[in-house]
């Protein structure tokens, strides 16, 4: 697990950001960046480099390894600091807390600002980026990118989709976007995937959930990773979040993505609800999505 950087914030100087911030521009042409570059990167005096680097050492914003030449990256701690350090100097965040949500791909914490927001990394890439190139298009034409560009790419693209659907479709609101992290309305609600619906709210929750999933196609997207883990159902309805892999819908697999997506969702109604699912035809219920006439669940039953 990646630790929170934010308790450390108040420690860094500005000589460290002006190291991290130059280690984060060579990692562009090279995974590990030279030693013997880092003063032209940084811009920093070179008897000052050896004092930077043992203060960013010692608290884990960087990785050193020998190879050929002596080489330095950015931790993920590292990149978060950058991150956090923009977020501050913009006003958007003031304060980092408790962490709402930590998985392979992303950690999620309390943000405090001028309201309640969650604060999301995206981790995409840094400890398996040659499967992560395979499976996302944004980095699959790509024979050399750092995990900086995969994470960076993956919180520009939730950000562009989350500001093209808000407020048509129940997502969280998008506040700002900085290098991989992306700080967003916080949801209050339970994952779906933990909801324990009683027999007369499951209609009604597959039937709001695909309602959503039918206004993010009138946007002009497609979730593309839609399951029981990207909803939160709330007393007052759904959200739907996690966008990185949402494609648009000109894409040209964007009607296979629907189906998988809509085949998901159904599948965890019909395993964890059984008796109180409806039997969906769902070819025409992706008809009805793709064709704009989506009237709920009762309309396209089999």
């Amino acid at each position: 697990m990646v630790q929170n950087v934010a308790t450390r914030m108040a420690e860094l100087e500005e000589g460290d950001f002006h190291l991290l911030s130059g280690i984060e521009h060579g990692m562009r042409f090279s995974r590990w960046v030279a030693a013997g570059k880092l003063p032209e990167f940084s811009r920093l005096d070179p008897g000052e480099i050896d004092h930077r680097i043992d203060r960013c050492m010692d608290r884990e914003l960087l990785e050193r390894k020998t190879i050929q030449y002596t080489g330095y990256r950015l931790t993920f701690e590292g990149y978060d600091a950058l991150a956090l350090r923009t977020f501050a100097e913009r006003e958007t965040v003031e304060g980092v807390g408790a962490p709402l949500g930590v998985g392979k791909e992303s950690d999620v914490y309390e943000a405090r600002s001028f309201q309640p927001l969650a604060l999301k990394y995206h981790r995409e890439g840094y400890t398996n980026f040659r499967e992560v190139r395979k499976e996302r298009e944004y980095t699959a034409d790509k024979e050399h990118r750092s995990w900086l560009y995969t994470a960076r790419k993956a919180a520009e693209r939730e950000h562009e989709a989350l500001e093209s659907l808000y407020p048509a479709v129940s997502v969280p609101r998008p506040i700002d976007q900085n290098r991989h992290a992306v700080v967003m309305e916080r949801i209050d609600g339970v994952e779906l995937s933990r909801a324990k619906l009683e027999p007369e709210q499951v209609r009604g929750v597959l039937d709001l959930v695909l309602t959503e999933m039918a206004a993010a196609y009138r946007a002009g997207y497609v979730h593309a990773d839609m399951s029981e883990y990207n909803v939160f159902v709330a007393s007052d309805g759904v959200t739907v979040f996690d966008w990185p892999q949402a494609v648009p819908t000109d894409h040209e697999n964007s009607r296979e993505l629907l189906e998988r997506d809509v085949e998901n969702l159904v599948g965890h109604f019909e395993q964890t609800y059984p008796g109180e699912t409806p039997e969906l035809d769902q070819r025409r219920l992706v008809d009805s999505i793709v064709a704009d006439s989506f009237e709920g669940v009762r309309a396209v039953g089999s």
